[in-house]
């Protein structure tokens, strides 16, 4: 039976020219509980702020970003802290346009998930990267329906730990949100922390809740983190998305390049899951439903247009001529995997 009184979630998001993607990734998160939308943009070209104007019937409410350069997205989270929509909800869920929670228990909700996991304060799920899966060219479906291998979940690359994004309950003693989790009040003592779970309702290491180190405030063990949720990441798509992608650059770590290392890392497809999928029949109804407006269904449209001109501009650049090649010719094997094989068979 539903939850007469279900949680009231607000999701907070950046994006810059991600228009053909954001309908499924406001009809997946409203199927799984969120209620309320804040969405920055950062000077898009492709659409994508017309397309969210029209989005205010599903909770969406779509701001400039106040951020002119650096950590855009840190100065977006501390103007979002301010709004009402933000204060007034439950729960707090920070998140990437390319991250889908995929829920394991019950019908699959954060409700759900916060009810396993034991109604604590705080909720870290483990990235699961999906690969790119041999598909070059841009198609207008459902990321979650074409991708569907990813690395071995408890393992990326040879590291045990993965990053993780955090659902973040409004009672949890914080500083601050960051991007990949809220970092707690000085006051707070190791000795009596909050409840902080991971995605199996295990309380998360206070090596974890109490660092302050980037190498380690965003990482957990994932194996053995993932009985009740996993946070699957489509960080490729598509190759034509993701030299889109590369062009665009990263909004948040402008320093970051998307190159063959990044895609490399990233496309391991060890790993069949198909999990997510059993939300795709009513993902479908709903995109179906938001497409039946007229005016969301051209604006869209438009922004699918837009995505596929900007692929084909690219594709007669020598430079993205030359990543595609390179890419096309990357093993699908990380890096630093392949080379643990190369030295355990020399030491055999």
């Amino acid at each position: 039976m539903a939850d007469p009184h279900p949680p009231q979630i607000t999701a907070v998001l950046c994006v810059k020219n991600e228009g053909p993607f954001l309908l499924e990734w406001i009809a997946y998160h409203r199927l799984i509980g969120v209620s309320d939308f804040v969405v920055y943009t950062n000077d898009c070209s492709d659409g994508t702020e017309a397309l969210l104007d029209l989005l205010g019937g599903y909770g969406v409410t779509r701001l400039d970003n106040p951020a002119q350069s650096g950590a855009r997205q840190m100065q977006a989270l501390r103007h979002a802290s301010n709004l009402q929509v933000v204060r007034e909800a439950d729960w707090l869920w920070i998140a990437d346009i390319d991250e889908f929670p995929n829920i394991h228990v019950g019908d699959g909700t954060f409700a759900d998930l916060i009810n396993a996991c034991g109604q604590p304060q705080a909720i870290s799920l483990c990235f699961q990267f999906f690969a790119n899966c041999d598909i070059a060219a841009f198609h207008d479906r459902p990321v979650i329906a074409q991708f569907d291998h990813s690395h071995n979940p408890d393992l990326w690359n040879i590291d045990p730990a993965c990053e993780v994004k955090t659902l973040v309950h409004q009672s949890l003693p914080r500083r601050y949100l960051g991007a990949h989790r809220p970092y707690l009040k000085d006051s707070i003592s190791p000795k009596a922390p909050p409840q902080w779970t991971d995605g199996s309702g295990q309380q998360v290491p206070n090596t974890f809740m109490f660092a302050e180190k980037p190498v380690t405030t965003r990482k957990l063990p994932a194996k053995g983190a993932r009985r009740f949720a996993t946070l699957n990441h489509y960080s490729l798509r598509s190759l034509d998305s993701y030299l889109v992608k590369a062009a665009r650059g990263d909004i948040n770590r402008p320093d970051r390049p998307f190159d063959e290392v990044y895609w490399q890392d990233r496309n391991d497809p060890a790993y069949q899951d198909l999990s997510i999928q059993r939300h795709l029949p009513d993902l479908e109804v709903l995109l179906s439903d938001m497409k039946s407006d007229p005016q969301l269904a051209v604006a869209h449209d438009a922004c699918v247009r837009a995505h596929r001109d900007q692929i084909m501009a690219q594709s007669a650049m020598p430079n993205y001529q030359r990543l595609r090649k390179t890419i096309r010719a990357t093993p699908a094997r990380p890096p630093r995997e392949q080379a643990l094989i190369n030295r355990l068979r020399l030491e055999a």
